[in-house]
């Protein structure tokens, strides 16, 4: 009987990101893939989370969040985007940006829901929305061309997708995997597209606080058109480089807000306390997330530096801690093959950004690029560095 069991998502075994740390750690390789940092969280807010611990913030936290945290995640997205969102009925802190992303698409769209998803799109979204029992529409953008390095967002051709069945359109900015970021003209078109059609706006916000060469981030709840239709969300676990901590939070108009708080209550309940408590009091005495972009330019453009003297063309990112690499000089082929043998050949260990589309294995999913993650050790990138020279031999071999 257990063999015929039916699944919900017969296709979907286990993440890109699980298979190649798994074959990273195997062939002893260095892991620039999944995306997490090889160094630790501050040490301030490793000891404030101790701190509360043993003054006892144990127990179950309340559904919502703390109150303290709240006050200031809507201390700090006014202060950043203009937003005033009220702490008792807008905010919810959430086991990482993932659960708050998977309760509001659970909480949020329906069977025979339609969600459109920009590709190349982070690899929760399409499973969530299935799981929700609504369908995923995936636009592509624009790969980079000779002329122009960089993928681009057509707006039009996102809005052309849209139909009576559109519930929601994701959003991933600082975008994953491709760093790009969004400009005042984009915002502009996002707020001609929700004037003309009654659609939601998911934003996948995770990498906020890592923008480079003097931008700021731009968030669609800075605009007021765009914030009544936005959930936005974003992952302390990225900011303050606790990733296995798994604390995120969203925000939304009440009665949105309403709808996913049902879905998290009984998902989670409530998360970490003393993991709460810690970073409420770190955000009120600690001005790291000013500082926290500079801290990531200074390794993206480490790797950019030493990426000159390798066969790898990077591709500029203005945000996230990923940098895409052009592999044409290694010859064609599917990503993730060449992913691989760079794995085991090289010691260097990436994501192939094909992963990020429906079908990795389509020509239009692959475009030569491989992601590298930066948020590492000046030491582990040097050392990755070295072994990417070593490409230069094994292609002339």
């Amino acid at each position: 009987m257990l063999n015929t069991l039916p699944s919900k998502l017969p296709d979907i075994g286990s993440t890109i990101f699980t298979e190649m740390s798994a074959l990273a750690l195997q062939c002893q390789a260095i892991n620039l893939g999944q995306g997490f940092p090889d160094y630790p969280p501050p040490g301030p807010l490793i000891q404030a989370v101790s701190e509360a611990m043993s003054q006892g913030h144990n127990q179950y936290a309340p559904m919502a969040g703390l109150p303290q945290l709240r006050e200031a995640i809507a201390s700090k997205v006014q202060a950043q985007h203009g937003r005033i969102y009220s702490t008792e009925s807008e905010i919810t802190v959430t086991s990482g940006a993932t659960e708050a992303l998977m309760s509001s698409l659970l909480a949020l769209t329906h069977p025979g829901d339609e969600v459109l998803l920009i590709d190349p799109a982070y690899d929760l979204y399409a499973p969530s929305i299935r799981l929700a029992g609504a369908e995923a529409v995936r636009v592509p953008m624009r790969p980079p061309e000779t002329d122009d390095p960089m993928f681009r967002v057509d707006w039009n051709r996102i809005e052309s997708a849209i139909t009576a069945k559109t519930r929601m359109l994701v959003l991933n900015f600082p975008h994953n995997p491709t760093g790009l970021t969004l400009k005042p003209e984009d915002l502009d078109a996002l707020e001609a597209i929700v004037s003309r059609h009654p659609i939601l706006l998911l934003s996948d916000e995770a990498y906020e606080h890592i923008v480079f060469d003097g931008f700021t981030h731009l968030s669609p709840v800075s605009r007021p058109l765009l914030a009544d239709r936005t959930v936005l969300v974003s992952s302390f676990g990225k900011t303050f480089h606790a990733t296995g901590w798994k604390i995120g939070y969203c925000c939304a108009p009440e009665p949105v807000m309403a709808e996913t708080r049902k879905v998290h209550q009984f998902t989670v309940f409530s998360v970490s306390t003393p993991m709460q408590a810690g970073i409420a009091r770190y955000l009120r005495e600690s001005d790291t997330l000013s500082e926290l972009s500079g801290f990531y330019q200074k390794k993206r453009d480490r790797l950019l530096s030493g990426l000159k003297e390798t066969l790898l063309r990077p591709l500029h990112s203005e945000g996230t801690f990923f940098l895409l690499v052009d592999t044409a000089a290694l010859g064609s082929g599917l990503e993730k093959e060449l992913s691989v043998r760079v794995t085991r050949e090289i010691g260097v260990a990436s994501i192939p950004v094909s992963a990020f589309y429906a079908d990795p294995n389509r020509p239009e999913s692959n475009h030569g690029l491989l992601r590298l993650c930066f948020a590492k050790l000046d030491a582990t990138l040097d050392q990755a560095l070295e072994r990417l020279r070593g490409l230069n031999t094994w292609v002339a071999g």
